[in-house]
């Protein structure tokens, strides 16, 4: 299970540009998925996915339509790798939580509505917090 937040580097690094190497960008977390089920046993042949998000929940981001270019990403990606979509929930203005149960494959998903939006709070208030508290502390450079 991943989740990422921008299909891709900014700048369109190379996948072994260490700067683009992050699990943030989905071109990376998928490979790194990919690669990490690979090298435990899995057959590529084998997988399928279960894909869901891309929701417009950050309202003032809704001209660079991230959630939008995540779903045509990841279905693209999936199609590309040949790896079957057997579960989709995509796109809407609401952030989702999900449940993944390994053992069996089984995924849940929730939409969060205004009423029930903890996430979205929660978020706010994690960023008022670090916009007004001080940064301290001392550093270790080797």
């Amino acid at each position: 299970m991943n989740h990422f937040m921008l299909p891709g580097s900014q700048d369109n690094a190379p996948a072994n540009d260490l700067t683009a190497a992050s699990g943030r960008y989905g071109v990376f977390a998928m490979e790194q998925l990919i690669n990490e089920l690979i090298k435990h046993g899995a057959r590529k042949s084998n997988l399928e996915a279960k894909v869901f998000g891309g929701g417009a929940v950050l309202r003032k981001f809704s001209t660079l339509n991230v959630g939008e270019r995540n779903a045509a990403f990841v279905l693209d990606f999936l199609k590309t790798e040949g790896i079957r979509v057997i579960s989709q929930d995509l796109m809407d203005i609401y952030p989702r939580r999900v449940a993944f149960f390994p053992a069996s494959g089984r995924a849940l998903c929730k939409k969060l509505t205004n009423t029930d939006n903890s996430v979205v709070t929660a978020e706010q208030q994690y960023t008022a917090k670090i916009n007004t508290t001080e940064v301290a502390g001392d550093i270790e450079l080797f």
